[in-house]
């Protein structure tokens, strides 16, 4: 085989479908590798046909124009797909089976790896810890927004569908488990949310109601989420939610028109450093989204911030935000003894039980984030629509096998 459908960022506010080589066990020179990943050889690694692949916020935040990511850079770190071929290492995996790939990219060897911090594996990236496919300054790694895709130390990488016909069965919520499912889940678990909590998201986008179905999951008494996006409000109260129109006014106001009082036991950030000023026609404001958690959640409570923020943002307000040097009230965190919780979610903590939770029924997250499928060939309006605020998770379908599938 030699050609492969893959969608690359062209310039800000452009992406362009073109067809790339078809992956080998060895990472090629491209846009985005790192020089001393090239030539490296993956004989741990497998070949994926690509059965589905996500546009995810943090895709946005690049072909927005707000990182360093360079032209043909080839997208996409959240993939499910089947095994086509494996590297001679590989023990465990086989060809036809269908996995998640984690979007962290870890060898399962490193200090970090063996403590189950797998989102900040010392191998993978020369640059820096921490490693994922398709995104800028992560190693190189090719993206998997594509018909085939390459994936490394696939033996410890990989969740492996028990069934095959059930995983094809419940693809739409299975694919969530890449990333944004663990990301939300993560973001609850760290902000300290269970049974009886009350939880406020920051943010209604695909994180955020992943986090918000999260709490639910987790026993959450009274789940609250706040945008300013109505369409992705309307969203959060189809599946039981509370919401706040953060364009309205106090948010710890609001708040207490729904619980009695302002505060609430647990918040998650699941906005990130292109959050905006609360009341109408904010303007970007960085800082705003944990200003605002640190004042509305209770003395003692915690923050789960799975929002991305970044160490270089070209588009910054000011020369602080550029550098992603933000204003951030940590002495009203410190005075209520906050705790805070930061960076990549390390998806094998959470990924197989999350996993059970589709399976048997415990969860429907598709639903709950809309997902949208489309074909590869559509990624580029997928784009433009996920920009203008839709409340959809669009899901890309390289060879069609998710014709048909709808969220339930």
């Amino acid at each position: 085989m030699s050609g492969n459908r893959a969608v690359a960022y062209l310039k800000p506010g452009t992406v362009e479908v073109r067809t790339i080589d078809f992956p080998t066990l060895e990472l090629q020179d491209g846009p985005g590798v790192a020089r001393d990943n090239v030539g490296r050889k993956c004989r741990h690694g497998v070949i994926l046909k690509v059965l589905a692949s996500n546009i995810c916020g943090s895709d946005q935040h690049m072909v927005r124009g707000r990182t360093t990511a360079p032209e043909g850079l080839v997208l996409g770190h959240e993939i499910t797909g089947e095994v086509v071929e494996r590297g001679p290492d590989v023990e465990t995996i086989e060809v036809g089976d269908i996995v998640s790939v984690p979007f962290n990219i870890a060898c399962g060897r490193c200090r970090n790896c063996k403590e189950r911090k797998t989102g900040i594996c010392l191998n993978v990236n020369p640059a820096r810890p921490g490693a994922a496919y398709g995104y800028v300054d992560m190693g190189g790694w090719v993206g998997g927004q594509a018909e085939f895709a390459m994936i490394p130390y696939a033996d410890f990488n990989l969740l492996k569908f028990p069934d095959r016909d059930q995983a094809r069965a419940k693809l739409l919520d299975l694919t969530m488990l890449s990333d944004i499912f663990p990301t939300g889940f993560h973001g609850v678990v760290s902000s300290g949310a269970g049974v009886g909590s009350t939880v406020y998201v920051a943010g209604a986008g695909p994180v955020g109601l992943a986090a918000a179905a999260s709490a639910h999951l987790l026993g959450a008494a009274v789940v609250i989420v706040g945008d300013l996006n109505a369409e992705r409000l309307a969203q959060a109260r189809s599946f039981g939610c509370e919401t706040v129109d953060v364009s309205q006014g106090d948010v710890g106001e609001q708040i207490a028109q729904i619980l009695g009082e302002p505060e609430v036991d647990a918040a998650v950030d699941a906005v990130g450093f292109e959050a905006r000023g609360h009341g109408r026609n904010a303007e970007e404001a960085p800082a705003t989204v944990l200003n605002s958690l640190m004042s509305i959640t209770r003395a003692g409570g915690a923050l789960g911030i799975p929002g991305l923020y970044v160490t270089d943002d070209p588009g910054g307000i000011d020369e602080d935000a550029k550098s992603g040097t933000l204003k951030v009230r940590l002495g009203l965190g410190w005075a209520k003894s906050h705790r805070f919780t930061t960076g990549q979610c390390p998806v094998m903590q959470y990924h197989r039980g999350l996993m059970m939770a589709i399976l048997h029924e415990r969860v429907h997250i598709a639903k709950a984030v809309n997902a949208t499928v489309i074909g590869i060939e559509d990624a580029p309006r997928g784009y433009a629509e996920f920009d203008q605020g839709v409340s959809r998770k669009y899901v890309l379908n390289p060879h069609g096998v998710l014709d048909g599938l709808q969220p339930v």
